[in-house]
């Protein structure tokens, strides 16, 4: 019989260990939203939903100027229009890709609806393959980018690189850090100057104090229900980076001519927005310590878990390795069974669009699929890997993953 209340006490101790760091991370991102906030002078009418067409929304294009200046760039695009990260991460290729144009992903084979996006190994209308883009990928090493690799397969005909910040549905690869995308980009670059360098930066928002816009991505998208959102934002995503690229993004995300100068915020939406980036840096910093718990916690039950306990992270996500389905079943009922919202809902795995395999999901979420809150996920296929993440609360995270550890018992 283990001893979990043993089990929970190293597991606190690990959090323990890592919390003054994460608080200097969580400090130093708050000032940094806070002089965004002061610098664009936020009054309460910029919380103020617009209707129509949406001219001259105050709220929407301030919004998009404190995204600039966080993540240091020339232009945002921040739309509840988007309909999810997946959509935002399609809007930023499509709208700078055009048949005949080279795609290389430098970071091995993406997750699944990014699959679907670019076309391959599965065909997919509407596609990037299917509408006429060359697509390669370059496969990791040891769960790193290979940056001689790099160089020898971008060339003068290549138009974008793709760089996946997190590890997706994968136990294999690694999350890769600011630092790393730094220079996986300056190897690129150094193949083509001209190079465009796209970062899907989904879960890794104000992990680190840096944001791969500031080593060197030309254009980086992500997720409103993820890190960015603070767990108040309904719904959107956003595109930041070069002026020229993300105006190009918002004639695909509207219509030619239209472009970012329309778009109505519907509702709350706009509070919910800009209070949710408020939040973000506090909100993330409870995940982090959720994951570290979990992996803790787990990796003591006798399983394989990545990150370790002890490890730096790049992204929100902690995978998992429970060998089993019915064990993968498990962990997300029990993750659901402890959710505020529809607790008494038992997940059971569905077929889910832009996924290749059944997927079993725990989202007893205020926003649905909000990845941000206590969430977790996995596709029913070996090594049956269970995917946690989120926690808007470190309180909860605890309650919850301890829920999943006595469900699922220990590996023997």
């Amino acid at each position: 019989m283990f001893n979990y209340q043993a089990i929970e006490a190293a597991a606190l101790a690990e959090v323990a260990k890592h919390t003054p760091e994460l608080e200097a991370t969580a400090l130093y991102n708050t000032e940094k939203v806070i002089t965004a906030f002061r610098n664009n002078m936020v009054s309460d009418y910029y919380l103020k939903p617009t209707t129509g067409y949406g001219y001259s929304d105050v709220g929407r294009d301030t919004l998009d100027l404190i995204y600039a200046e966080i993540f240091k760039t020339e232009a945002a695009l921040v739309r509840s229009q988007f309909v999810s990260g997946t959509h935002a991460l399609a809007v930023a290729l499509l709208g700078n890709l055009h048949p005949g144009d080279e795609l290389i992903g430098l970071t091995g084979t993406p997750y699944d609806t990014m699959q679907s996006i670019i076309g391959y190994p599965v065909k997919t209308k509407g596609s990037l393959v299917d509408l006429g883009i060359i697509y390669k990928e370059l496969p990791m090493t040891g769960g790193h980018v290979d940056l001689e690799a790099v160089k020898k397969a971008v060339t003068e005909k290549t138009t974008m690189v793709h760089i996946q910040r997190s590890c997706g549905y994968s136990s294999v690869r690694n999350t890769i850090s600011v630092e790393e995308i730094g220079r996986i980009i300056k190897a690129a670059k150094e193949a083509n100057p001209n190079v465009i360098c796209f970062v899907d930066n989904c879960y890794g928002e104000f992990i680190d104090k840096q944001e791969p816009t500031e080593v060197g991505a030309d254009i980086m998208a992500g997720s409103l229900i993820k890190n960015l959102g603070g767990g108040f934002a309904p719904t959107g995503g956003y595109i930041v980076g070069r002026q020229d690229l993300i105006e190009n993004a918002s004639y695909r995300l509207t219509a030619p001519g239209l472009g970012g100068e329309m778009g109505a915020t519907l509702g709350d939406t706009q509070r919910e927005f800009y209070q949710g980036l408020f939040l973000a840096p506090h909100v993330v910093m409870q995940a982090v310590k959720t994951a570290v718990f979990a992996a803790a916690v787990f990796k003591e039950m006798g399983y394989a878990v990545k990150p370790q306990p002890e490890e730096k992270r790049s992204d929100i996500i902690q995978a998992i390795t429970l060998e089993s389905k019915q064990r993968l079943c498990d962990f997300c009922i029990a993750i659901q069974s402890n959710s505020p919202v529809d607790a008494h809902v038992e997940p059971v795995p569905a077929p889910l669009p832009g996924y290749q395999d059944d997927i079993v999901m725990a989202a007893g979420t205020f926003v649905q699929g909000a990845s941000i809150e206590l969430s977790a996920d996995g596709p029913c296929r070996e090594p049956y890997n269970v995917f946690f993440q989120g926690g808007l609360t470190f309180e909860h995270g605890r309650l919850a993953i301890m829920a999943a550890a006595q469900r699922v018992g220990a590996k023997n």
